[in-house]
């Protein structure tokens, strides 16, 4: 069942991100207005316009995800029969808010003074007996951990944007292929995971096959862009170990509360990441936020020119008026938000039962197969570099899929 589960986790994540990506191209292009441009002839072709905010299309996809969450765990109560419980139980509420203390088992903590119960740590005697309440500090918390991740999510993708503009397109498809090492360093350092040590070995495959196949594609060699400066070297480093934090923070949070479900998780972080992004869709926000930088005293505004602060039309206002006036945009952004909360429900199934560890090398993976589908259905060709990456990454991939078929026999025996 688990190698099954594993098949279902890796043709849904690819299945609906590489529809998902053909939906987000489709948004980066230009959409025909439906009324005239002011100061334009009629006779005058526009090339159309692009969707003016990348936020709002965050904040639709969180909306997608929390629903896609919501439904599947609806039906997941109806088919095991749990749909007398209320919603709160179904979505995982109640551990939400019952996670800041615990109750640890543990009669030797009971000790009897002077005929009267002596409960450790100052609580009262009212705890059952043989039981310590445990009180977890605020940032251990599920709706804390939880809190974490939906920002880490909610900053990753901006900082790697901006470090796009100033590092090459090869340099950043390095880093990402390289998106295993902070994974595995961040549990381990972080979090005291302890792997296997092939674990380590699959890793330092996989990274240096994906490295492989990336940088030396012929397409890699036509995407120059710029020389890499060291402030998006820098920016691309925050936004590896921001990804690192998410993952391996998420790996912990199924460790620390293994009753929370993949699709709870999805949905609560979905519902932060909207609580996050909603202020910076309905309130105005400066035109040119190095406007505010230039007010500010002499040591931090530094040699800014001082601006006059001009303030913007809301975001949500901007995009609402974009779809009524480009109203074929509105299929691709229902597309791109439904397709990305489809997506997240496999990843967060994958993570929920495979790891963090497992989910990024399917991700990291990905471009792979999708390249060598196209070899087969369109006979394209590779270069012989990327066939070498080809080799070392299925070599990597061998040595997991050898390590877990023999920890499989060596489970089967101790059963018998």
């Amino acid at each position: 069942m688990g190698v099954v589960r594993l098949g279902v986790c890796v043709s849904g994540v690819y299945a609906a991100f590489l529809l998902w990506a053909i939906a987000q191209e489709r948004l980066s292009a230009p959409f025909t207005s439906t009324s005239p441009h002011p100061h334009t002839s009629p006779n005058h072709q526009s090339k159309g316009d692009k969707f003016p905010s990348a936020l709002f299309l965050n904040y639709a996809q969180a909306v997608a995800s929390s629903l896609s969450a919501l439904c599947y765990l609806l039906f997941n109560a109806w088919r095991m029969g749990n749909l007398h419980k209320s919603l709160a139980e179904i979505i995982g509420y109640n551990q939400l808010i019952s996670t800041s203390t615990s109750r640890k088992a543990s009669v030797k903590d009971v000790s009897q003074q002077n005929g009267s119960e002596k409960i450790p740590n100052g609580h009262s005697p009212s705890t059952p007996q043989g039981e310590r309440v445990t009180v977890k500090p605020l940032r251990k918390t599920l709706p804390a951990l939880l809190f974490q991740v939906s920002l880490f999510q909610g900053l990753a993708g901006p900082i790697g944007f901006l470090a796009l503009r100033h590092i090459s397109y090869p340099t950043m498809v390095l880093g990402k292929s390289c998106k295993l090492i902070p994974v595995l360093l961040l549990n381990v350092l972080l979090y005291r995971r302890k792997f296997s040590p092939h674990k380590y070995l699959v890793v330092i495959l996989v990274t240096i096959g994906i490295s492989l196949f990336m940088l030396l594609a012929e397409t890699s060699k036509k995407k120059k862009g710029g020389n890499d400066s060291a402030w998006g070297l820098w920016l691309l480093g925050v936004n590896l170990f921001i990804d690192g934090l998410t993952n391996s923070t998420q790996d912990q949070i199924f460790s620390t509360y293994p009753s929370l479900s993949g699709q709870q998780m999805m949905f609560f972080m979905s519902f932060f990441t909207q609580l996050l992004l909603l202020p910076a869709l309905i309130f105005p926000i400066p035109s040119n936020p190095l406007s505010l930088i230039s007010h500010l005293p002499l040591p931090l505004s530094g040699t800014i020119a001082s601006a006059p602060i001009t303030f913007a039309k809301p975001e949500i206002l901007n995009s609402i008026s974009f779809i009524i006036s480009h109203p074929d945009c509105l299929l691709p952004i229902l597309a791109y938000a439904l397709l990305g909360g489809l997506g997240q429900l496999f990843i967060f199934e994958t993570i929920q039962h495979f790891g963090s560890l497992t989910l990024v090398m399917v991700t990291v993976t990905r471009k792979l197969f999708t390249m060598l589908l196209s070899v087969v259905v369109f006979e394209h060709t590779l270069t012989k570099g990327q066939w070498v990456g080809v080799g070392v990454v299925f070599g990597g991939i061998g040595v997991e899929a050898a390590m877990k078929r023999r920890e499989m026999i060596r489970r089967t025996k101790k059963d018998k």
